[in-house]
C-alpha cells in the first residue's frame, strides 16, 4: 500500500506521523513535545543539515552547492573535459572519478570507444583525477564501493547519481554543472523542498528493491508529487532493508523526477561501509526530534508485491498478478500506448506473446548499477539452482555490477550456478540500460532489471522499422521466469529458500587497475586526441532581438532525453560535437536537422557579415514584415530553430540532449513545463533560453517564424513576460516567460553559453 499524503507532515521521533492540519499543533502539544515552527521543524531533515553544510552562499533559501567529490563516465567526461578545458581548467580542484561503462564495447566507429578512454586515462594523470578502466566497475558501483560518505555530496554527470542509502546526498546533472565545479563555481539551486518516504513493515519473500521502487515510481511519477525535490528515506521500515536493498530501492528514485535523495543510516550501513575498508566514512544520520516535512509518500512493505512496468516507461507499473488476471486488458493498453511513443511509425504488438494464456517473454538481463548487486544476484542464483533456463528462444545475461562482486560470485559458487543453468554472466558494463548490448530480435520481448524501458532502451531502431520492447521486473522474478523457461512468473511464486551468503570486498582489484592521481596533476602530460574528439565550435552572444523559426513541434505528454538525443551506438560519437548533432531527434523528427541547419545558413552568414538573404532567401520576407512594425536591423538580429515540446527533459542527464540542438543553431525550447531541473539547467548552459508558454492551444506552428523583440533586454533586466510575434501579415502577439533564473544564468544565456561565460570572466 502507498499513500500519499495531501498536506505537510511532522514526523515525532522517526517514527510518528502528525499531518499538518489545524489540529496539528494541539496534537503536538498534547505528547509533551516542545513545538517548534513550521519553518524551524524543516530544518531538522538530514536533507537540510546536509545542504547546509555544503552551501556557500550564507543563505538558506538560495543555495550555492560546492560538492565533495566528482564521477563521470565515457559519454560525458570527454565533453565536460573540454568544456573545462576551453574555459581554463589548470587541474582538478575535487576528486574527480572517470569510470568507463558505457562505451566499453569498443566495437562501434572503429577506435572512437578506446580512443575516449585513453583521452580520459591522460587527463586524469595531467589534471589529478581517477581512472577507472572498461569492465571494472559501472560507474555507481564504484561510486558506492570507494566514493560515498556519511554527509557527503557527490555531483555526477550521469541522472541515476543517487548514493542516499549510504548517507550521501548525489545529484546527476548536465555536464556543465560539472564544468563549474571543476572551475571551482558552484551549483546554484534554490533551496528545494523535501518529501519523507515512510517505510513501514517488512518485504515478504521474494519481493526485491525494484518491485518497491516501481511501485513508488507509479505512485508519483503522473502527479509530480516528488518533482525537483528530495526523497527522505525514513520509518521503522528501514531497518529491515539490508544496504544493498535500499540501494537498489534508491538508485531508482531517479524515475520520480526527484532532485536527490537520503536515507536514515544505521548499523546496516555501517557495516557496508566496514566491510568496504571505510569505516571511518559512515555517519549516523536520522531525522530530528520533531522534523517538518512538505509531503509524505507512505509505503507498507509489507503489501508490495512483485512488479513490472510494461513499456514505454518506468511508471507504467502493474503487480505481475495484476497483469496476469487483466493480460490481454493491458496489453491492449500498452498498444494504444506504443502509438503515442512510437508515433504510429511501426507496428507494435505484446499479444502474440500470449501462449496458453501466459505471457511468453524472449530475454531477461540483471544488470548495472540497479540489477547488478550482489544480493539482486545471489538471489537470482538460488530461484535458478539447479533449474535450465531452456534450449528455445529465452536468454538470461547478468552482469555484476563491479569486478569486485564478480570475483565474490566466483569465490561463493553463485557464478557456477548461474552459468550452469546456460545463463550467461558478463562483466560490468551499463550497455543493457542504454541500448549498446543485448539487443532483442525484432518484435521481441525482454524483462530487465535496470533503470529504463524507454523506447530504443533495449537498442531496436523504429527509424529502421524495427521494433523491441522492456518491462522492468526485479531480479528475482526475472529469475523466476527464467526458470519456468520464459513464461512471466513472480519469484512469490516459487518455492525457494534464499541463503544470503556473506560478501567480502577485495580491495586489491581495484588497488591493482585503477589509476589514483587524485591531488597529483603533471602537466607535463600530453592529453591524447583520438581522430573523432573535437571541440565545440564556436557560439554567438545574445543579441538585442532574435527571430526563431519553429523546425520540430511534439505533443506528446512527456519528450525524453532519449528521444532528444537517441542512446545506444550514437554514444561513440559523443565527443564529436558536430557528428553527434546528426543524430538529434532522428528518432522522432528525422526532417529536424536538416531544417535546423537550413536556418542555421542564414546566422552563420550574419555572423561572417555575408548576404543573409543569399544563405537564407525565406527570411526576407520574415525581416520585411517585422520591419513593416518595428525598427529592427537584421544583421544585428539572431537567427535560429527552436523546438516546441510539451514536457521535454525526462530521462537522463546527459547535456547533449541540448548541446546538440544549440551545434545545429537551436537557440530556445519552448514548453508548457520542463521535465526536469537538469534538462532545463542544460539548456541555459548551452546559452539556449527555456521559454515557457502554459496554454494547449498554441499560437505557432511547426515552420512559423518568430520574432522575440528586447530578448537581450528582458533577460538582463529580469523581466517577467517576454514579447513575442508570430511573423505574418498581421505579427499575432503573444506573450512567453522564462522561469526564474538566477544571475549567473542570465550572464550564460547573454554570453552565448558557459564556455563563452568562464572566458569572459577568467
Amino acid at each position: 500500500m502507498i499513500k500519499l499524503y495531501e498536506n505537510g507532515v511532522y514526523l515525532v521521533d522517526g517514527k510518528e506521523i502528525v499531518e499538518d492540519t489545524a489540529e496539528a499543533k494541539e496534537i503536538l502539544g498534547k505528547k509533551g513535545e516542545n513545538v517548534p515552527s513550521k519553518e524551524e521543524a524543516a530544518k531538522g531533515t538530514m536533507a537540510y543539515g546536509i545542504l547546509k553544510e555544503h552551501n556557500t552562499s550564507g543563505n538558506m533559501e538560495q543555495l550555492q552547492i560546492k560538492f565533495d567529490k566528482l564521477t563521470s563516465h565515457d559519454i560525458t567526461f570527454v565533453g565536460i573535459i573540454q568544456t573545462a578545458r576551453a574555459s581554463g581548467l589548470e587541474e582538478f580542484p575535487v576528486p574527480y572519478v572517470l569510470t568507463n561503462c558505457h562505451n566499453s564495447l569498443c566495437a562501434v566507429g572503429g577506435t572512437i570507444n578506446e580512443d575516449d578512454h585513453m583521452f580520459g586515462l591522460s587527463c586524469a594523470k595531467r589534471y589529478g583525477g581517477m581512472y577507472v578502466p572498461p569492465h571494472q566497475a559501472v560507474i555507481h558501483q564504484f561510486a558506492r564501493e570507494m566514493l560515498a560518505g556519511g554527509g557527503k555530496m557527490i555531483l555526477g554527470s550521469d541522472s541515476h547519481t543517487r548514493y542516499g542509502a549510504l548517507g550521501t546526498m548525489a545529484m546527476g546533472e548536465g555536464g556543465p554543472e560539472l564544468v563549474k565545479q571543476l572551475l571551482n563555481r558552484t551549483y546554484d539551486i534554490a533551496m528545494p523542498g523535501v518529501i519523507a518516504i515512510y517505510l513501514d513493515g517488512e518485504p515478504m519473500k521474494g519481493v526485491g528493491p525494484q518491485d518497491v521502487a516501481l511501485a513508488i515510481i507509479g505512485a508519483v511519477f503522473g502527479n509530480g508529487y516528488v518533482k525537483n525535490k528530495v526523497m527522505e528515506f525514513v520509518g521503522p521500515g528501514v531497518s529491515k532493508l539490508s544496504a544493498d536493498y535500499r540501494i537498489g530501492v534508491d538508485v531508482m528514485t531517479t524515475e520520480t523526477t526527484c532532485l536527490s535523495s537520503i536515507w536514515t543510516t544505521d548499523g546496516k550501513i555501517k557495516e557496508f561501509y566496514d566491510i568496504h575498508g571505510r569505516s571511518a566514512d559512515y555517519k549516523e544520520l536520522k531525522p530530528e526530534a520533531v522534523t517538518y516535512y512538505d509531503g509524505m509518500v507512505y509505503v507498507n512493505l509489507s503489501e508490495i508485491k512483485p512488479m513490472i512496468a510494461m513499456p514505454f516507461h518506468p511508471s507504467n507499473t502493474y503487480t505481475i498478478e495484476e497483469l496476469q488476471a487483466n493480460l490481454m486488458d493491458i496489453l491492449e493498453d500498452c498498444e494504444k500506448k506504443a502509438l503515442v511513443s512510437l508515433d504510429g511509425q511501426v507496428d507494435f504488438t505484446l499479444k502474440n506473446k500470449v501462449r496458453d494464456g501466459k505471457l511468453y517473454v524472449d530475454q531477461g538481463i540483471i544488470a548495472g548499477c540497479a540489477g547488478g548487486g550482489f544480493e539482486n544476484i545471489c538471489a537470482a542464483a538460488d530461484i535458478l539452482k539447479g533449474q535450465s533456463i531452456g534450449a528455445d528462444e529465452f536468454t538470461l545475461s547478468v552482469y555484476p555490477a563491479s569486478t569486485p562482486i564478480y570475483m565474490e560470485l566466483a569465490k561463493n559458487g553463485k557464478l557456477a550456478d548461474l552459468m550452469a543453468t546456460g545463463a550467461i554472466v558478463k562483466t560490468a558494463f551499463c550497455g543493457p540500460c542504454f541500448g549498446a548490448g543485448d539487443t532483442p530480435a525484432n518484435n521481441a520481448f525482454s524483462i530487465r532489471h535496470s533503470t529504463r524501458n524507454f523506447p530504443n532502451r533495449e537498442g531496436s531502431k523504429i527509424q529502421n522499422g524495427q521494433i523491441s520492447s522492456v518491462a522492468l521486473m526485479d531480479a528475482r522474478s526475472i529469475a523466476a521466469t527464467a526458470a519456468n523457461k520464459g513464461y512471466l512468473t513472480a519469484a512469490t511464486e516459487m518455492d525457494v529458500e534464499f541463503t544470503g551468503p556473506k560478501y567480502f570486498f577485495d580491495k586489491s582489484i581495484y588497488e591493482n587497475r585503477v589509476y589514483d592521481g587524485v591531488g597529483k596533476p603533471d602537466k607535463n602530460v600530453e592529453v591524447k586526441f583520438g581522430p573523432n574528439i573535437k571541440d565545440w565550435p564556436e557560439m554567438t552572444a545574445l543579441t538585442e532581438h532574435m527571430v526563431l523559426k519553429v523546425v520540430s513541434e511534439i505533443h506528446d505528454p512527456v519528450t525524453t532525453t532519449d528521444e532528444l538525443i537517441p542512446s545506444g551506438e550514437t554514444s561513440s560519437f559523443r565527443s564529436n560535437p558536430l557528428g553527434l548533432a546528426e543524430f538529434t531527434l532522428s528518432r522522432k523528427d528525422p526532417e529536424y536537422v536538416g531544417r535546423a541547419k537550413a536556418v542555421q545558413l542564414g546566422e552563420k552568414a550574419r555572423v561572417a557579415g555575408e548576404d543573409i538573404y543569399a544563405a537564407l532567401p525565406e527570411v526576407k520576407e520574415v525581416f520585411e514584415k517585422i520591419g513593416g512594425k518595428f525598427d529592427v536591423k537584421p544583421e544585428e538580429t539572431q537567427i535560429g530553430s527552436l523546438v516546441y515540446a510539451v514536457k521535454p527533459g525526462d530521462g537522463s542527464a546527459r547535456e547533449q540532449a541540448a548541446s546538440c540542438q544549440k551545434v545545429l543553431g537551436g537557440f530556445a525550447n519552448i514548453a508548457k513545463e520542463y521535465a526536469t531541473k537538469r534538462y532545463r539547467s542544460n539548456l541555459i548552459n548551452w546559452g539556449m533560453l527555456p521559454f515557457l508558454y502554459p496554454d494547449e492551444e498554441l499560437p505557432f506552428k511547426n515552420g512559423d517564424y518568430i520574432f522575440v523583440k528586447d530578448i537581450k533586454k528582458a533577460v538582463t533586466e529580469k523581466e517577467e513576460v517576454i514579447k513575442a510575434y508570430v511573423v505574418g501579415d498581421d505579427m499575432k502577439e503573444f506573450d512567453l516567460k522564462l522561469g526564474d533564473l538566477t544571475d549567473d544564468e542570465r550572464e550564460i544565456i547573454e554570453k552565448g553559453c558557459l564556455i563563452n561565460y568562464y572566458r569572459a570572466n577568467r
